[in-house]
């Protein structure tokens, strides 16, 4: 183990790396609960979507762990998993099969431009203030989504409003939600698990939380074939192109896929491992200036990206690297001992699925809002005072969650960078990559006007 690991080397021991396995999984482990809640939204079955989830999280981290050694974790990604339900399936009426067979290829893309130069260049044609503000943005559309879920907003007037607070489920919702924050201020390990568990435990005699309509492991294996290999069948991948005149929208929705996985990905990794030393700055640049897996982070880029294609095999939306590894790595962790660590906590957690399923959305839902807020750290990177820069990054957060679309986000952030350059005479500032985007979401709004 410590040949393999090199633990030594990387100046850590054993226990430290489970210490650090069980820190990163009690952080993250909300998501076997969360994902299904959010993907059965669009008709999958959640009990699929549960083992769906845990074994995509198991692969995607044992491969992060033993080919990259690297402390890391993975699952499927929240705001991924929003923008399969609300935007692909919802707004633009794919069915989750197609969508899943979009997942699938976006992995493989990924994979191409892991092992490519294309990916330098893609990763240094947009600017950092959209990078940030994409990650921004996709926080508050996760907390809004939180609220959703719940009833908390009311549209019945037109205009959204608080809904009167006289349900069980709402009283059961703000005691989570207070709850979570406080675990939060008070930096509890695991609070957002903790608070999940302890909201579900209270709903219990308020009527809230249903011990009757639990799924088994058994139960939730019988139900995996209803989405395993599915993108393979006439529904998924064929399907896709069986409609040309949607063919644009396919590829803008692949594309937008792929780019909110990737800066994802790319975030956690530079904004936590360069501190830590996991990453130094020489691997940075040996991934940046050179094809194939000569790197650490290219080893580790591979392992995200190929989780996701194996994860829409089995039946979930994109499988990324969880920002809640930090947690782990806060905790000591330094090599791919603790991945493997947050593997084993994983399958353990298939076979409590008769606990798990009886947790109610309003227990859930706190968990949405809590991590939406964490991602809403990226903003602070962005030059608001600079209208250069806040117009476009106002464009590519906030306009996420008014127009109740990542996509629309991304869309209207690359548009107005695009103008503000061109207006300020700075044309050359422009990639090619970004102008390409741009008329390409242009001509998904066009499309969409005809349609």
């Amino acid at each position: 183990m410590e040949k393999f690991f090199k633990l030594k080397e990387n100046g850590t021991k054993v226990s430290t790396e489970i210490i650090a396995g069980l820190t990163t999984f009690f952080t993250m482990a909300y998501i076997i609960v969360v994902n299904p809640s959010i993907l059965s939204e669009a008709g999958m079955e959640w009990g699929a979507v549960f083992l769906a989830t845990i074994i995509a999280s198991i692969i995607g981290t044992l491969i992060m762990g033993l080919i990259a050694n690297v402390p890391y974790a993975q699952a499927p990604g929240m705001g991924l998993n929003a923008f399969f339900v609300y935007t692909v399936c919802f707004a633009l009426n794919f069915t989750w099969q197609q969508a899943l067979s979009m997942v699938f290829i976006c992995g493989l893309v990924n994979i191409l431009i892991t092992i490519t130069k294309v990916r330098k260049h893609i990763i240094r044609a947009i600017p950092n203030s959209l990078q940030n503000a994409i990650g921004g943005g996709i926080g508050i559309f996760i907390a809004y989504i939180g609220f959703l879920n719940v009833g908390f907003i009311d549209f019945g007037a037109g205009v959204p409003s608080i809904v009167t607070l006289n349900t069980p489920a709402l009283w059961l919702f703000l005691i989570g939600l207070l709850l979570t924050i406080v675990l939060l201020v008070l930096k509890v390990k695991g609070a957002i698990l903790i608070s999940i568990i302890a909201t579900a435990l209270i709903g219990i005699p308020m009527g809230v939380t249903s011990t009757t309509d639990t799924i088994s492991f058994t139960d939730a294996a019988a139900s995996l074939p209803t989405t395993f290999g599915v993108i393979f069948t006439k529904a998924g991948i064929p399907s896709l192109f069986t409609d040309l005149s949607k063919l644009p929208l396919v590829l803008i929705t692949i594309f937008a896929f792929s780019l909110t996985d990737t800066f994802d990905t790319i975030g956690t990794f530079i904004g936590t491992g360069r501190q830590s030393g996991i990453f130094s700055e020489e691997d940075e640049e040996a991934m940046f200036s050179s094809s194939g897996f000569k790197s650490k982070m290219d080893k580790a880029l591979f392992a995200d990206s190929a989780a996701t294609s194996i994860g829409a095999i089995f039946g979930t939306s994109n499988t990324t690297t969880y920002v809640e590894s930090a947690a782990g790595i806060g905790a000591g962790g330094r090599t791919g001992l603790t991945s493997i660590v947050v593997s084993i906590c994983f399958i353990i957690s298939a076979f409590l699925a008769s606990f798990v399923s009886a947790i109610p959305s309003a227990a859930t839902a706190p968990a949405l809002v809590a991590v939406g807020i964490m991602m809403l750290a990226s903003f602070k990177e962005i030059e608001w005072t600079d209208m250069d820069d806040a117009i476009p990054a106002f464009f590519a957060g906030v306009f996420m969650a008014l127009s109740y679309s990542i996509s629309y986000g991304i869309a209207a952030g690359f548009i107005f960078y695009c103008v503000v350059r061109i207006f300020k005479g700075e044309i050359k500032k422009i990639h090619p990559i970004l102008w390409v985007s741009s008329l390409l979401f242009i001509l998904n709004f066009v499309l969409l006007a005809l349609i």
